[in-house]
C-alpha cells in the first residue's frame, strides 16, 4: 500500500483524518511544530494546516524541503480563505488543492486509479507461487520456473504491465516484489521489441530467476532499513554467484544461467560478479540489466519512495557507459506505460 506523511497543526485532527485514511496504507502524522521529521519514506504528502501564519509556513517550507523528493505528489488542505490558501499552495509547490470534503477525491487523483481487481488477483497468485515454488528453499527446476513465467505472461498480457506492477509494488517482501516487476517489464519489453513467443518466455523465465540467490543472503541485510554498509554490499553481491551455482545442475538453459551469474555487469567493466565488458556480455543478458535497473528504480526502497516513471527513465538513459544505448532507447515504450510524458 502506498505510505503517506500527514503535516498537521492538530494532533488531534490529524490523527483523525489518519484513521479515515487508513485503508489507502499507513500514514505517518506529523506535529507541524516538531522539529525532527521522520525519514522521507512516503509516497504521498498531505498538508493539513489550519492556522497558516508565517511562523506555520515557514515551518512547513522547512519540512518538505526535508522530506518532499522529487516528482512526489503533495496535496495542500484548505480551511478558511479559499483564495489565500491557494496562493500559499502555489508557492510551497503543492501539487493539488482541495477542502476536507474533496480531500478523498483529490487524493484518488494524485495516487492514481484504483488497481484494477484482476492485477490484484494475479498478482496474489504470483506471489504465493513464487514464495511456495521459488523462494521456499526446494529445488528450482525448469518445470517450476516455466509454470511461474507463463503466469507472470499471462497477468500482464490482460491486465497490462503497469496495473500488474502496481499490484505487485503492494507487497511488503522487497525481493518477491523486485523479482516480479522484472518478470513483468521482461514479458512486456521482448512484447514491444517483437521477439516470438518462445524468446518471450525465455527472457521473462531468465528475469524471474535472476535474484534467486538472494535467498542464501541474511535476512538482516536484504531487508535493512537503510543503506547497506560496505561490508554488507560485499555480502549482498554474492547473490548472483550463489544463484548461479543454485541452477547450474539443474536442466537449466546456458542464456538463463549467464542472466542470474551476469545481470549486475556493465558495459564498461565496473559491475560484477566477473567485472565483464563490452561484447563479454550477451544481448540476452543486457535486456535483463535494463529491466533490473529500471525495475529497482520504480521500487520503493528502504531509504527513498519509488522514482516517477520518467525520472526512473531519465536514470536509465544516462547510464550510456554501463548500458546498453540500442535497448535503453527500445525500452521507451515500456518506461511511456509509467509515464505517459517520457
Amino acid at each position: 500500500m502506498s505510505a503517506l506523511l500527514l503535516i498537521t497543526d492538530d494532533l488531534q485532527r490529524g490523527q483523525r483524518l489518519a484513521r479515515s485514511l487508513g485503508s489507502r496504507g499507513p500514514c505517518h502524522v506529523h506535529d507541524l511544530y516538531e522539529d525532527k521529521l521522520p525519514p522521507p519514506l512516503f509516497d504521498l504528502i498531505v498538508s493539513d494546516v489550519e492556522a497558516l501564519t508565517s511562523d506555520a509556513i515557514i515551518r512547513l517550507r522547512r519540512a518538505l524541503a526535508q522530506v518532499r523528493t522529487t516528482g512526489l505528489p503533495y496535496l495542500f488542505l484548505v480551511h478558511g480563505n479559499a483564495a489565500r490558501a491557494e496562493v500559499q499552495a502555489r508557492l510551497l509547490g503543492a501539487s493539488a488543492t482541495a477542502n476536507l470534503q474533496q480531500m478523498l477525491s483529490a487524493l484518488d487523483q494524485l495516487q492514481g486509479a484504483p488497481i484494477p481487481h484482476s492485477a490484484r488477483a494475479t498478482a496474489a497468485e504470483a506471489r504465493q507461487f513464487f514464495q511456495e515454488a521459488l523462494f521456499s528453499g526446494g529445488a528450482i527446476t525448469p518445470d517450476v520456473a516455466d509454470a511461474g513465467t507463463d503466469l507472470v505472461v499471462r497477468a500482464v498480457s490482460e491486465s497490462g504491465v503497469y496495473d500488474w506492477v502496481r499490484a505487485v509494488r503492494q507487497f511488503d517482501d522487497a525481493t518477491h516484489q523486485h523479482c516480479l516487476i522484472v518478470a513483468a517489464l521482461a514479458a512486456a519489453f521482448s512484447g514491444a521489441l517483437g521477439l516470438r513467443v518462445a524468446d518471450r518466455h525465455r527472457l521473462t523465465r531468465a528475469a524471474l530467476l535472476h535474484d534467486v540467490g538472494k535467498i542464501h543472503v541474511p535476512i538482516e541485510i536484504l531487508n535493512k532499513p537503510g543503506r547497506l554498509t560496505h561490508s554488507e554490499l560485499v555480502v549482498m553481491r554474492t547473490h548472483a554467484a550463489l544463484g548461479h551455482a543454485m541452477l547450474v545442475n539443474g536442466a537449466f538453459d546456458d542464456e538463463l544461467l549467464a542472466a542470474v551469474r551476469s545481470h549486475h555487469e556493465m558495459l564498461d567493466g565496473t559491475g560484477y560478479p566477473d567485472g565483464l565488458k563490452g561484447w563479454e556480455i550477451p544481448d540476452f543478458v543486457r535486456l535483463v540489466t535494463v529491466c533490473d535497473v529500471f525495475g529497482a528504480l520504480i521500487e520503493r526502497r528502504s531509504y527513498r519512495p519509488p522514482l516517477p516513471g520518467g525520472e526512473a527513465y531519465g536514470i536509465v538513459q544516462g547510464m550510456v557507459r554501463q548500458l546498453d544505448g540500442d535497448l535503453t532507447r527500445a525500452f521507451h515504450p515500456i518506461a511511456a506505460a509509467f509515464d505517459p510524458s517520457v
